[in-house]
Protein backbone atom coordinates (compact mmCIF):
# COMPACT_ATOMS: atom_id res chain seq x y z
CA UNK A 1 0.00 0.00 0.00
CA UNK A 2 1.17 3.73 -0.85
CA UNK A 3 2.12 4.80 2.59
CA UNK A 4 0.31 7.97 2.21
CA UNK A 5 -2.67 6.68 0.76
CA UNK A 6 -6.20 7.65 2.25
CA UNK A 7 -8.05 5.15 3.51
CA UNK A 8 -12.04 4.93 3.36
CA UNK A 9 -13.75 2.34 5.64
CA UNK A 10 -17.82 1.31 5.17
CA UNK A 11 -19.22 1.37 8.64
CA UNK A 12 -22.18 -0.48 7.56
CA UNK A 13 -25.29 1.34 8.62
CA UNK A 14 -23.95 4.09 10.84
CA UNK A 15 -23.66 7.52 9.33
CA UNK A 16 -21.47 8.14 6.88
CA UNK A 17 -17.90 9.24 7.63
CA UNK A 18 -14.31 9.81 6.29
CA UNK A 19 -12.15 7.85 8.20
CA UNK A 20 -9.00 8.73 7.58
CA UNK A 21 -5.14 6.64 8.64
CA UNK A 22 -2.39 8.93 6.78
CA UNK A 23 0.60 6.14 7.08
CA UNK A 24 3.63 7.43 7.24
CA UNK A 25 6.98 5.81 6.84
CA UNK A 26 8.97 4.93 9.89
CA UNK A 27 6.22 5.98 11.90
CA UNK A 28 3.69 3.52 14.04
CA UNK A 29 0.10 3.92 12.89
CA UNK A 30 -1.13 2.41 16.65
CA UNK A 31 -1.93 5.34 18.70
CA UNK A 32 0.09 6.03 22.12
CA UNK A 33 3.17 4.85 20.80
CA UNK A 34 6.14 6.75 19.77
CA UNK A 35 9.78 5.90 18.58
CA UNK A 36 11.96 6.14 21.39
CA UNK A 37 9.66 7.47 23.58
CA UNK A 38 8.85 4.76 26.79
CA UNK A 39 5.64 6.32 28.16
CA UNK A 40 6.39 7.28 31.86
CA UNK A 41 5.88 9.99 34.22
CA UNK A 42 8.62 12.47 34.30
CA UNK A 43 7.66 15.83 35.51
CA UNK A 44 9.94 18.34 36.16
CA UNK A 45 10.18 22.35 36.70
CA UNK A 46 10.85 24.21 34.23
CA UNK A 47 14.19 25.95 33.72
CA UNK A 48 12.74 29.32 34.51
CA UNK A 49 11.36 28.07 37.68
CA UNK A 50 15.23 26.62 38.68
CA UNK A 51 16.58 29.93 37.88
CA UNK A 52 14.27 31.70 40.13
CA UNK A 53 16.04 32.88 43.11
CA UNK A 54 14.66 35.15 45.49
CA UNK A 55 17.74 36.13 47.96
CA UNK A 56 15.85 37.89 50.99
CA UNK A 57 13.41 34.54 51.01
CA UNK A 58 16.63 31.95 50.79
CA UNK A 59 18.44 34.31 53.87
CA UNK A 60 15.45 34.75 56.07
CA UNK A 61 14.03 31.07 55.35
CA UNK A 62 17.58 29.57 56.29
CA UNK A 63 17.55 31.49 59.70
CA UNK A 64 17.09 28.85 62.19
CA UNK A 65 16.85 30.93 65.01
CA UNK A 66 13.73 31.77 67.11
CA UNK A 67 13.23 34.90 68.75
CA UNK A 68 13.69 35.70 72.36
CA UNK A 69 10.28 34.40 74.12
CA UNK A 70 10.50 36.96 76.97
CA UNK A 71 10.06 39.67 74.18
CA UNK A 72 7.63 40.54 72.19
CA UNK A 73 9.20 40.55 68.23
CA UNK A 74 9.59 43.67 66.78
CA UNK A 75 9.90 43.41 62.57
CA UNK A 76 12.07 46.12 61.28
CA UNK A 77 12.40 43.84 58.17
CA UNK A 78 9.31 44.27 56.11
CA UNK A 79 8.55 46.81 53.59
CA UNK A 80 5.02 46.88 54.28
CA UNK A 81 3.92 50.35 55.40
CA UNK A 82 0.31 48.60 56.49
CA UNK A 83 1.63 46.18 58.75
CA UNK A 84 0.89 47.64 61.99
CA UNK A 85 -1.78 49.78 60.78
CA UNK A 86 -0.39 53.37 62.06
CA UNK A 87 -0.03 54.44 58.62
CA UNK A 88 -3.39 54.04 57.01
CA UNK A 89 -4.27 55.74 53.51
CA UNK A 90 -6.88 58.18 53.26
CA UNK A 91 -10.35 57.95 53.48
CA UNK A 92 -10.53 59.67 50.27
CA UNK A 93 -8.80 56.66 48.93
CA UNK A 94 -10.85 54.05 50.43
CA UNK A 95 -14.03 56.19 49.42
CA UNK A 96 -13.05 55.68 45.67
CA UNK A 97 -12.46 52.08 45.94
CA UNK A 98 -16.14 52.11 47.11
CA UNK A 99 -17.79 54.23 44.68
CA UNK A 100 -16.09 52.11 41.98
CA UNK A 101 -17.13 49.31 43.37
CA UNK A 102 -20.45 50.45 44.17
CA UNK A 103 -20.87 51.61 40.41
CA UNK A 104 -21.14 48.16 38.75
CA UNK A 105 -18.83 49.47 35.92
CA UNK A 106 -15.62 48.08 36.91
CA UNK A 107 -16.99 43.74 37.14
CA UNK A 108 -15.23 42.83 33.38
CA UNK A 109 -12.08 42.65 31.30
CA UNK A 110 -10.17 45.79 30.66
CA UNK A 111 -7.84 46.18 27.81
CA UNK A 112 -4.62 44.58 28.69
CA UNK A 113 -2.72 47.76 28.79
CA UNK A 114 -5.98 49.37 31.45
CA UNK A 115 -8.67 51.48 30.51
CA UNK A 116 -8.17 54.40 28.17
CA UNK A 117 -9.53 56.78 31.05
CA UNK A 118 -7.12 55.28 33.90
CA UNK A 119 -4.23 55.99 31.50
CA UNK A 120 -5.05 59.34 30.95
CA UNK A 121 -5.86 60.26 34.63
CA UNK A 122 -2.16 58.92 35.01
CA UNK A 123 -0.95 60.56 32.23
CA UNK A 124 -2.30 64.08 33.63
CA UNK A 125 -0.96 63.74 37.29
CA UNK A 126 2.45 63.36 36.03
CA UNK A 127 2.74 65.31 33.05
CA UNK A 128 4.45 68.33 32.88
CA UNK A 129 6.32 70.61 30.33
CA UNK A 130 10.13 69.11 30.71
CA UNK A 131 8.48 65.38 30.62
CA UNK A 132 4.93 65.76 28.38
CA UNK A 133 2.84 62.68 28.54
CA UNK A 134 -0.14 61.24 26.70
CA UNK A 135 -2.79 58.15 27.41
CA UNK A 136 -0.49 56.63 24.67
CA UNK A 137 2.52 56.59 26.96
CA UNK A 138 1.02 54.72 29.95
CA UNK A 139 0.56 50.90 30.59
CA UNK A 140 -1.36 50.02 33.73
CA UNK A 141 0.64 46.79 35.42
CA UNK A 142 -0.09 44.53 38.57
CA UNK A 143 2.05 46.36 41.06
CA UNK A 144 5.28 48.02 40.34
CA UNK A 145 6.75 45.20 40.73
CA UNK A 146 4.97 43.85 37.27
CA UNK A 147 6.08 47.38 35.45
CA UNK A 148 9.70 46.56 36.31
CA UNK A 149 9.19 42.79 34.80
CA UNK A 150 7.87 44.08 31.66
CA UNK A 151 10.16 46.69 30.93
CA UNK A 152 13.25 44.47 31.88
CA UNK A 153 11.08 42.03 29.06
CA UNK A 154 10.88 44.21 26.82
CA UNK A 155 14.47 45.77 26.78
CA UNK A 156 16.85 42.42 27.50
CA UNK A 157 16.78 39.05 25.90
CA UNK A 158 18.81 36.05 26.91
CA UNK A 159 22.46 36.54 27.20
CA UNK A 160 22.06 40.53 27.39
CA UNK A 161 22.58 42.28 30.73
CA UNK A 162 21.49 44.78 32.96
CA UNK A 163 23.22 47.22 35.34
CA UNK A 164 21.24 47.09 38.81
CA UNK A 165 22.90 49.44 42.17
CA UNK A 166 24.88 47.57 44.98
CA UNK A 167 22.70 47.56 47.54
CA UNK A 168 19.58 47.53 46.00
CA UNK A 169 16.42 46.05 45.57
CA UNK A 170 16.95 42.02 44.99
CA UNK A 171 14.09 41.96 42.63
CA UNK A 172 15.91 43.02 39.75
CA UNK A 173 18.37 39.81 39.68
CA UNK A 174 15.22 37.60 40.71
CA UNK A 175 12.97 38.88 37.42
CA UNK A 176 16.41 39.13 34.98
CA UNK A 177 18.08 35.77 36.08
CA UNK A 178 14.88 33.82 35.75
CA UNK A 179 14.97 35.29 31.89
CA UNK A 180 18.08 34.45 31.22
CA UNK A 181 19.77 37.96 31.14
CA UNK A 182 22.64 38.43 32.89
CA UNK A 183 23.07 41.13 36.02
CA UNK A 184 25.92 43.04 36.63
CA UNK A 185 26.36 45.48 40.20
CA UNK A 186 27.56 49.06 40.03
CA UNK A 187 28.34 50.58 43.63
CA UNK A 188 26.50 53.01 45.62
CA UNK A 189 29.13 55.06 48.16
CA UNK A 190 27.64 54.95 51.66
CA UNK A 191 30.17 57.91 52.66
CA UNK A 192 28.63 60.12 49.42
CA UNK A 193 25.33 59.10 50.98
CA UNK A 194 24.77 56.67 48.45
CA UNK A 195 25.60 58.08 45.16
CA UNK A 196 26.95 55.95 41.83
CA UNK A 197 29.85 54.84 41.50
CA UNK A 198 30.02 56.63 37.94
CA UNK A 199 33.18 55.52 36.73
CA UNK A 200 32.92 51.85 38.28
CA UNK A 201 29.50 51.90 36.55
CA UNK A 202 30.45 53.09 33.33
CA UNK A 203 33.42 50.29 33.13
CA UNK A 204 30.54 47.64 33.19
CA UNK A 205 29.03 48.75 30.19
CA UNK A 206 29.62 46.77 26.81
CA UNK A 207 27.88 45.61 23.55
CA UNK A 208 25.66 43.17 25.06
CA UNK A 209 24.06 45.94 27.97
CA UNK A 210 20.33 46.03 27.36
CA UNK A 211 19.57 48.58 30.18
CA UNK A 212 20.37 50.92 33.09
CA UNK A 213 18.73 50.84 36.55
CA UNK A 214 18.14 53.45 38.57
CA UNK A 215 16.37 53.82 41.72
CA UNK A 216 15.63 56.87 43.23
CA UNK A 217 14.28 57.32 46.40
CA UNK A 218 16.07 53.66 46.88
CA UNK A 219 15.27 50.66 48.58
CA UNK A 220 16.92 50.13 50.78
CA UNK A 221 19.23 52.77 51.46
CA UNK A 222 16.63 55.47 52.00
CA UNK A 223 18.79 58.11 49.69
CA UNK A 224 17.55 60.81 47.29
CA UNK A 225 19.93 61.69 44.14
CA UNK A 226 20.26 65.42 43.59
CA UNK A 227 19.57 67.21 40.20
CA UNK A 228 23.31 67.32 39.98
CA UNK A 229 23.67 63.59 40.64
CA UNK A 230 20.75 62.58 38.27
CA UNK A 231 22.82 65.03 35.38
CA UNK A 232 25.56 62.88 35.73
CA UNK A 233 23.81 59.59 35.22
CA UNK A 234 21.76 61.03 32.62
CA UNK A 235 25.40 61.87 30.78
CA UNK A 236 26.45 57.84 31.01
CA UNK A 237 23.82 56.63 29.61
CA UNK A 238 23.31 59.17 26.61
CA UNK A 239 27.29 59.18 26.32
CA UNK A 240 26.97 54.80 26.07
CA UNK A 241 23.67 55.12 24.20
CA UNK A 242 21.87 53.17 27.20
CA UNK A 243 18.35 53.17 27.81
CA UNK A 244 17.39 53.35 31.62
CA UNK A 245 14.60 51.92 33.81
CA UNK A 246 13.77 54.45 36.41
CA UNK A 247 12.24 52.74 39.53
CA UNK A 248 10.34 55.24 41.05
CA UNK A 249 7.75 53.55 43.25
CA UNK A 250 9.21 55.98 45.55
CA UNK A 251 8.90 59.14 43.94
CA UNK A 252 7.77 62.40 46.14
CA UNK A 253 8.64 60.39 49.53
CA UNK A 254 11.00 62.41 50.70
CA UNK A 255 11.87 64.61 53.78
CA UNK A 256 11.88 68.31 53.94
CA UNK A 257 15.43 68.85 53.39
CA UNK A 258 15.46 66.75 50.05
CA UNK A 259 13.64 67.33 46.82
CA UNK A 260 12.55 64.40 44.61
CA UNK A 261 13.25 65.08 40.95
CA UNK A 262 12.00 62.56 38.33
CA UNK A 263 14.24 61.61 36.10
CA UNK A 264 12.22 62.19 33.11
CA UNK A 265 12.26 65.80 33.78
CA UNK A 266 15.86 65.78 33.12
CA UNK A 267 16.51 64.45 29.54
CA UNK A 268 15.49 64.83 26.49
CA UNK A 269 17.81 62.56 24.91
CA UNK A 270 17.65 59.74 26.86
CA UNK A 271 14.79 57.45 26.74
CA UNK A 272 13.36 56.19 30.12
CA UNK A 273 10.40 53.80 31.10
CA UNK A 274 9.79 54.94 34.78
CA UNK A 275 7.85 52.52 36.73
CA UNK A 276 5.69 53.80 39.30
CA UNK A 277 2.09 52.48 41.33
CA UNK A 278 0.51 53.27 44.32
CA UNK A 279 1.56 51.30 46.68
CA UNK A 280 4.12 53.30 48.74
CA UNK A 281 2.81 56.73 48.73
CA UNK A 282 -0.87 56.15 49.12
CA UNK A 283 0.13 53.10 51.42
CA UNK A 284 -2.04 50.42 49.40
CA UNK A 285 0.60 47.85 48.29
CA UNK A 286 -1.84 44.98 48.65
CA UNK A 287 -4.21 46.66 45.84
CA UNK A 288 -1.35 45.96 43.10
CA UNK A 289 -1.57 48.93 40.82
CA UNK A 290 1.25 50.17 39.26
CA UNK A 291 2.43 51.64 35.63
CA UNK A 292 4.94 52.38 33.16
CA UNK A 293 5.70 55.46 32.13
CA UNK A 294 7.02 55.85 28.44
CA UNK A 295 9.52 58.65 27.94
CA UNK A 296 10.98 58.46 24.56
CA UNK A 297 11.18 62.46 23.31
CA UNK A 298 13.54 61.55 20.73
CA UNK A 299 11.61 58.09 19.12
CA UNK A 300 14.69 55.84 19.87
CA UNK A 301 12.45 53.22 21.20
CA UNK A 302 9.81 53.69 18.25
CA UNK A 303 6.69 52.15 18.16
CA UNK A 304 8.79 48.80 18.51
CA UNK A 305 9.16 48.87 22.05
CA UNK A 306 5.85 50.35 22.47
CA UNK A 307 4.11 46.92 20.63
CA UNK A 308 6.31 44.94 22.90
CA UNK A 309 4.87 46.23 26.17
CA UNK A 310 1.28 46.04 24.72
CA UNK A 311 1.82 42.70 23.93
CA UNK A 312 3.79 41.46 26.80
CA UNK A 313 0.83 43.15 28.64
CA UNK A 314 -1.02 40.68 27.68
CA UNK A 315 0.11 38.14 29.47
CA UNK A 316 -2.10 38.81 32.35
CA UNK A 317 -4.84 40.95 30.79
CA UNK A 318 -4.12 43.76 32.86
CA UNK A 319 -4.03 44.91 36.82
CA UNK A 320 -7.33 45.34 39.08
CA UNK A 321 -10.49 46.98 37.35
CA UNK A 322 -11.78 48.43 40.73
CA UNK A 323 -8.42 49.82 40.87
CA UNK A 324 -8.58 51.33 37.95
CA UNK A 325 -11.74 52.60 38.14
CA UNK A 326 -11.05 54.18 40.89
CA UNK A 327 -7.46 56.07 39.63
CA UNK A 328 -8.84 59.69 39.02
CA UNK A 329 -10.58 60.04 42.29
CA UNK A 330 -7.25 58.59 44.18
CA UNK A 331 -4.81 60.64 42.21
CA UNK A 332 -6.69 63.69 42.15
CA UNK A 333 -8.72 63.86 45.39
CA UNK A 334 -6.38 62.71 47.87
CA UNK A 335 -5.52 65.98 50.24
CA UNK A 336 -2.16 67.02 50.62
CA UNK A 337 -2.28 66.89 54.26
CA UNK A 338 -1.97 63.32 53.92
CA UNK A 339 1.07 63.24 52.16
CA UNK A 340 2.54 65.60 54.61
CA UNK A 341 1.32 63.79 57.82
CA UNK A 342 3.10 60.42 56.33
CA UNK A 343 6.13 62.04 55.12
CA UNK A 344 6.32 64.00 58.76
CA UNK A 345 6.23 60.47 60.57
CA UNK A 346 8.71 58.97 58.61
CA UNK A 347 11.03 61.85 58.67
CA UNK A 348 10.50 61.73 62.40
CA UNK A 349 10.98 58.26 62.60
CA UNK A 350 14.08 58.09 60.76
CA UNK A 351 15.88 60.81 62.69
CA UNK A 352 15.07 58.76 66.05
CA UNK A 353 16.70 55.89 64.88
CA UNK A 354 19.22 57.58 62.95
CA UNK A 355 20.40 59.58 66.35
CA UNK A 356 19.55 56.48 68.82
CA UNK A 357 21.64 53.89 66.82
CA UNK A 358 24.83 56.35 65.60
CA UNK A 359 25.57 56.75 69.31
CA UNK A 360 25.97 52.63 69.81
CA UNK A 361 29.52 52.12 69.87
CA UNK A 362 30.15 49.72 66.94
CA UNK A 363 27.37 51.06 64.33
CA UNK A 364 27.45 53.30 61.75
CA UNK A 365 23.63 54.58 60.27
CA UNK A 366 23.25 56.19 57.14
CA UNK A 367 20.75 59.33 57.13
CA UNK A 368 18.44 58.95 54.92
CA UNK A 369 16.63 61.28 52.74
CA UNK A 370 13.34 59.63 51.86
CA UNK A 371 11.71 56.38 51.21
CA UNK A 372 10.58 53.97 54.33
CA UNK A 373 14.18 52.63 55.07
CA UNK A 374 17.77 53.21 56.18
CA UNK A 375 20.94 51.35 56.27
CA UNK A 376 23.30 50.86 59.17
CA UNK A 377 26.81 49.59 58.92
CA UNK A 378 28.03 47.10 61.44
CA UNK A 379 31.90 47.41 62.75
CA UNK A 380 32.81 43.64 61.99
CA UNK A 381 36.39 44.11 63.57
CA UNK A 382 34.28 45.42 67.28
CA UNK A 383 32.13 42.20 66.76
CA UNK A 384 34.33 39.41 66.30
CA UNK A 385 32.32 36.51 67.61
CA UNK A 386 30.00 37.20 64.47
CA UNK A 387 31.01 35.57 60.89
CA UNK A 388 28.78 38.46 59.22
CA UNK A 389 26.01 40.50 58.96
CA UNK A 390 24.07 37.24 58.85
CA UNK A 391 25.17 35.90 62.33
CA UNK A 392 24.90 39.59 63.27
CA UNK A 393 21.16 39.62 62.73
CA UNK A 394 20.42 36.40 63.36
CA UNK A 395 21.53 36.59 66.89
CA UNK A 396 19.83 39.96 67.82
CA UNK A 397 16.49 38.33 66.95
CA UNK A 398 17.78 35.12 69.29
CA UNK A 399 18.39 37.34 72.51
CA UNK A 400 16.26 40.69 71.69
CA UNK A 401 13.72 39.30 69.30
CA UNK A 402 14.29 42.39 66.98
CA UNK A 403 14.42 41.04 63.15
CA UNK A 404 16.47 43.69 60.56
CA UNK A 405 17.11 42.10 57.26
CA UNK A 406 21.36 41.62 56.56
CA UNK A 407 21.98 43.68 53.69
CA UNK A 408 23.68 40.75 52.48
CA UNK A 409 20.06 40.24 50.98
CA UNK A 410 21.16 43.89 48.67
CA UNK A 411 24.58 42.22 48.04
CA UNK A 412 25.89 44.65 50.96
CA UNK A 413 27.50 42.53 53.41
CA UNK A 414 28.05 44.30 56.65
CA UNK A 415 25.36 46.38 56.81
CA UNK A 416 22.01 45.87 57.85
CA UNK A 417 18.48 47.62 57.02
CA UNK A 418 15.42 49.05 59.31
CA UNK A 419 12.08 50.04 58.13
CA UNK A 420 11.29 53.18 59.96
CA UNK A 421 6.95 52.66 59.35
CA UNK A 422 6.84 51.15 62.41
CA UNK A 423 5.53 53.04 65.62
CA UNK A 424 7.11 55.56 67.11
CA UNK A 425 7.42 53.43 70.78
CA UNK A 426 8.29 50.62 69.34
CA UNK A 427 11.03 52.67 67.05
CA UNK A 428 11.84 53.34 70.38
CA UNK A 429 11.86 49.95 72.46
CA UNK A 430 14.07 48.64 69.41
CA UNK A 431 16.40 50.88 68.90
CA UNK A 432 16.99 49.94 73.32
CA UNK A 433 17.25 46.45 72.48
CA UNK A 434 20.08 46.97 69.57
CA UNK A 435 22.07 48.98 72.05
CA UNK A 436 21.33 46.43 74.59
CA UNK A 437 22.57 43.65 72.33
CA UNK A 438 25.84 45.60 70.95
CA UNK A 439 26.69 46.49 74.68
CA UNK A 440 27.13 42.85 75.37
CA UNK A 441 28.63 41.68 72.40
CA UNK A 442 31.49 44.63 71.68
CA UNK A 443 35.00 44.08 71.75
CA UNK A 444 37.89 46.37 71.66
CA UNK A 445 39.71 45.97 68.27
CA UNK A 446 43.13 45.63 68.44
CA UNK A 447 45.26 48.43 68.85
CA UNK A 448 42.53 50.64 69.83
CA UNK A 449 42.06 50.14 73.32
CA UNK A 450 42.86 53.47 74.18
CA UNK A 451 39.66 54.15 72.25
CA UNK A 452 37.53 52.07 74.78
CA UNK A 453 38.71 53.03 77.63
CA UNK A 454 37.34 57.14 77.17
Amino acid sequence: MDPYMIQLHDHGNLPSVLDVHVNIPGRSSVPGKMKGRKARWSVRPSDMSNKTFNPIRAIVDSMKVKPNPNKTTIALSIGDPTVFGNLPTDPEVTQAIKDALDSGKYNGYAPSTGYLSSREEVASYYRCPEAPLEAKDVILTSGCSQAIELCLAVLANPGQNILVPRPGFSLYRTLAESMGIEVKAYNLLPEKFWEIDLKQLESLIDEKTACLVVNNPSNPCGSVFSRSHLQKILAVAARQCVPILADEIYGDMVFSDSKFEPLATLSSNVPILCCGGLAKRWVVPGWRMGWVLIHDRRDIFGNEIRDGLVKLSQRILGPCTLVQGALKSILHRTPQEFYHNTLSFLKSNADLCYGALAAIPGLRPIRPSGAMYLMVGIEMEHFPEFENDVEFTEQLFAEQSVHCLPATCFEYPNFFRVVITIPEVMMLEACSRIQEFCEQHYHCAEGSQEECDK
